[in-house]
């Protein structure tokens, strides 16, 4: 400190205890400030890593609890970089597919704007408000579900919300639906990686996610924006499914690989994902999502899928969420 400054403090009516104390304020902070530019400059790399660390702390203190009355062990979300590819297939299938192997089941249809999960599931029953919460809709099969659609007057009415309220919609399913007995539930995304998919992040605890990809040159981008989303909020990739792979031809049985050869196995291979299974374009599959009976679905495509999602969590140790 220099000596202009202390006969400054000291002319200037300071008491001489005062003036220690500035004089040690100033000291400390020169101190710090030859330390912090002692530090060596951080990469590109470093800082972007720095940054994931502080996003996955804030993570940690945002994710919200369920309803008291809720039971919740393992929440997967189904992601794609972009719209159209099949994610809400892939839930319905998945969520199917773990019914049958003898698991409880939920849905989150969180694509307010084009929510698909009840009709393929043909329920049309509208959400009801009890004493313990908002109690949602189940399938023919058991599997519990909350939509948008259940909600609305009529399920063809457009969603015509702001993000702010998308966001808010989606807190209400998960904190205010009383979500009974649940093993898995999965999480129906919004394409891209916008607002309501990082409001999932950050409000659900999501075990994993699984990537909806389709066989063209552009899955690669499209991956790897999901695959990066991922990242950062520090969060399991699954795997990823291939959608509209190919068809069978009804005469000849060959495969058609009407949008040109896969690429999934080289993009899997790529961040060293595991690639879960390839769902074909089938006339009968989409029948039967149209009718309501995506239930009654046979095929073994995402079998895969669903052996390596029952293995990777042990539910004897896996605490459950609520209660």
């Amino acid at each position: 400190m220099s000596e202009d400054l202390k006969n400054g403090l000291a002319g200037g009516g300071l008491e001489q205890e005062q003036a220690a104390e500035l004089e040690q304020a100033v000291e400390q902070e020169q101190t710090e400030d030859q330390e912090q530019a002692a530090e060596p400059e951080l990469t590109e790399e470093e800082k972007e890593a720095k940054r994931a660390e502080e996003i996955k702390q804030l993570r940690k203190l945002r994710i919200d609890n369920p309803n008291h009355f809720s039971f919740v062990k393992s929440v997967i979300a189904v992601v794609s970089g972009k719209g159209g590819v099949g994610k809400s297939l892939v839930t319905a299938m998945m969520s199917v597919l773990m019914k049958r192997k003898g698991y409880q089941v939920s849905i989150i249809d969180a694509d307010f704007t084009g929510p698909s999960i009840p009709r393929m599931f043909g329920v049309k029953d509208k959400a009801i408000y009890n004493q313990f919460g908002i109690v949602p809709g189940k399938s023919e099969s058991g599997i519990q579900m909350m939509s948008v659609n259940m909600i609305l007057d009529n399920e063809t009415d457009p969603v015509l919300w702001r993000g702010s309220v998308m966001n808010s919609a989606l807190k209400q399913f998960w904190t205010e639906v009383v979500w009974r007995d649940v093993d898995f539930m999965f999480v129906d995304m919004p394409p891209g990686t916008g607002d309501v998919p990082l409001t999932v992040f950050q409000v659900l605890p999501i075990a994993g996610i699984i990537v909806v990809a389709s066989p063209q040159e552009l899955v690669s981008m499209v991956v790897s924006k999901a695959v990066k989303m991922a990242e950062i909020m520090d969060i399991p990739v699954i795997g990823i499914v291939e959608n509209m792979s190919y068809l069978d031809c009804p005469d000849c049985g060959k495969q058609i690989k009407l949008f040109g050869e896969s690429h999934i196995d080289e993009i899997s291979s790529q961040y060293q994902l595991s690639t879960l299974g390839k769902i074909p374009i089938d006339t009968k599959l989409a029948a039967l999502c149209d009718s309501g009976e995506i239930e009654k679905f046979e095929g073994n495509w995402l079998d895969k899928a669903a052996e390596v999602i029952s293995k990777v969590w042990d539910f004897e140790k896996s605490p459950p969420l609520g209660q």
